[in-house]
């Protein structure tokens, strides 16, 4: 939903700067303590990076540690199988995202041997890493002061210095980044982009905005113009008895981790369902072929073939 109007100004020290005062001093009282932060450790950075994105931290942080020590570095995550990769990242959910991290680690250690770039548009030749990871790395490897904006800092920026009518409403995405480069605090880029972060994710909530506890409360644009959104009817997702088909997705790349050998396809349906028949099996083949299409599994055989096997690829 666009802008009610123009970023409004306000008298004595400007807009931004009396939010970055305010928000780095409840960052600083505050902010929560997480494992990837205020480290220099490139490879730890980009593993939570790739963790945080679609993901909520507390299910990041029971996941994080293990990982790191099953692949404590580049070369390791890189000459380890996909499959082990896969293996390692349950409970993540987003599979895909495990394939292009390890792709990402064997192109780094191939390629540029073990050494990351240094500016973003190199970061963003790089396979899964798109606009905001490369900024994101950028600031947090090397504490550049550049621009980052994830979908907790575009929320905060879209009520602070917007009058958003509603709460799930937003500036362009265009608005967003332009500003974001304009009210870094100098050579503090980083704590500035961890504080947003962290007051998004605990303050100014996507529902349920905590408008009293928050420093900027006073300051803000859209405090007397926002109310609550209505609920969204979401679009039904493609599903089987009325669980998603990314769930099933899951679910077979589960049975197939815990399997000692590849399995036939007609042994990966009951598994998924009690009353699986002939009915299902195009249903299955598909899921089967989306996971090979985004290199989760591999096939051997034709799918339509009853001998065809499948496996972690």
């Amino acid at each position: 939903m666009p802008a009610l109007s123009d970023p409004p100004a306000i008298t004595g020290l400007s807009r931004s700067k009396v939010a970055s005062r305010r928000i780095l001093r409840w960052y600083a009282r505050h902010g929560r303590r997480l494992p990837w932060r205020d480290i220099r450790d490139p490879y730890k950075i980009l593993i939570a990076e790739i963790m945080l994105h679609q993901t909520q931290v507390n299910r990041v942080l029971r996941l994080y540690a293990g990982f790191l020590k099953r692949f404590p570095t580049f070369r390791a995550l890189a000459s380890a199988r996909q499959s082990e990769v896969v293996v390692a990242w349950k409970g993540m959910g987003y599979n895909n995202r495990a394939v292009r991290l390890h792709r990402l680690a064997k192109e780094l250690v191939d390629q540029r041997n073990g050494r990351l770039p240094r500016h973003i548009d190199e970061w963003q030749e790089l396979p899964g890493i798109g606009k905001y990871t490369a900024h994101a790395l950028v600031v947090s490897v090397y504490r550049d002061d550049q621009p980052v904006v994830d979908v907790n800092i575009r929320r905060v920026f879209s009520r602070l210095f917007w009058k958003m009518r509603t709460t799930d409403a937003t500036q362009r995405d265009g608005d967003i980044w332009a500003l974001a480069a304009q009210v870094i605090p100098r050579r503090r880029g980083y704590r500035w982009m961890q504080a947003l972060m962290d007051l998004g994710a605990t303050i100014c909530t996507a529902r349920s905005p905590r408008c009293g506890e928050c420093p900027v409360s006073s300051i803000c644009a859209s405090r007397l113009t926002m109310t609550a959104a209505r609920p969204v009817q979401r679009k039904q997702e493609p599903s089987m008895h009325g669980i998603p088909n990314r769930i099933y997705r899951g679910r077979i790349v589960e049975t197939l981790r815990t399997s000692p050998r590849p399995l036939l396809v007609r042994q990966i349906g009951p598994r998924l369902l009690p009353d699986y028949g002939a009915r299902h099996r195009t249903w299955l083949r598909k899921l089967i072929e989306g996971l090979s299409n985004d290199g989760l599994v591999s096939v051997r055989g034709e799918l339509k073939n009853p001998a065809a096997r499948v496996q972690l690829a």
